[in-house]
């Protein structure tokens, strides 16, 4: 970047699991119940989510229930946004099991979005998808996508391709989520060469959440974006959320209201 100013934006990825929380491979299995009912302390575990989410500007979420049973029909994303100050949300549901549970990406932003969109991705099990924000105007403008990839290889490369389409005409993207991969995986590399988005300078592990030692989770951001002291904070609920602070060039902030983002910096 030459300009002399570009402002940066705190951002958070977390998999929520629904407020419930995980701390052996056992869990899986024993308390599975917890994934399904509305039992544990969920709220308690929003709530530390809160704290954590409203030091950032824009978080995104995974596996946050939109208001099903198994969260006492508490829309996640919406409570979250109200505990942790954002004044704009948004949400898409995109798996409901019987009534009992459901599973959405959400969105929390101290920013406008001029405009959210959601689109389902492709895969072999339907459910999965990706919620596409814009803020500021332009083709130079920021977008940010929030996204949860399938287990398997080959519906992650067919989803990665759909989102490499969506995001390869933006030149200031962010794209966020649990990808169920590492960032060097075969399909990743899809995503590479189809966008402006790049792989992370380095990898911060995220699961398992009792002793992370796989990067799985990630913040990726476009070539013409700075990002800077990507960490894994620590966490009682899924794996350690994803964190990051990138620096936006002035072209993609027009738009912007200056107090919303962290101070300027000089470069």
């Amino acid at each position: 970047m030459t300009t002399a100013d570009t402002r940066r934006l705190r951002l958070l990825s977390a998999n929520i699991q629904a407020g419930s929380s995980t701390r052996r491979y056992s869990d899986y299995v024993t308390r599975s119940w917890s994934h399904a009912l509305p039992a544990g302390n969920k709220r308690g575990s929003l709530d530390a989510i809160a704290l954590m989410a409203g030091e950032h500007d824009i978080v995104g979420l995974q596996e946050a229930d939109p208001g099903s049973l198994r969260s006492g029909f508490t829309n996640q994303t919406h409570y979250l946004a109200e505990q942790a100050g954002f004044d704009f949300w948004s949400h898409q549901p995109n798996r409901n099991v019987g009534g009992v549970a459901s599973s959405a990406n959400g969105l929390l932003s101290k920013l406008e979005p001029v405009e959210v969109s959601d689109h389902s991705l492709p895969g072999r099990i339907s459910g999965r998808g990706v919620l596409l924000a814009r803020f500021g105007g332009g083709d130079e403008g920021l977008v940010v996508a929030v996204a949860h990839l399938s287990l398997g290889a080959n519906s992650r490369r067919a989803q990665l391709a759909f989102i490499a389409e969506l995001l390869s005409a933006h030149p200031h993207a962010v794209l966020m989520g649990d990808f169920n991969c590492v960032p060097d995986r075969p399909e990743m590399e899809l995503l590479y060469n189809r966008t402006h988005l790049r792989p992370p300078a380095f990898c911060v592990p995220t699961f398992p959440s009792w002793r992370p030692q796989k990067a799985i989770d990630h913040i990726l951001v476009s070539e013409h974006l700075q990002s800077a002291d990507a960490r894994a904070l620590p966490a009682a609920f899924s794996g350690p959320p994803a964190g990051t602070t990138v620096a936006l060039p002035p072209a993609s902030v027009r738009g912007l209201p200056n107090n919303l983002c962290a101070a300027a910096i000089r470069q």
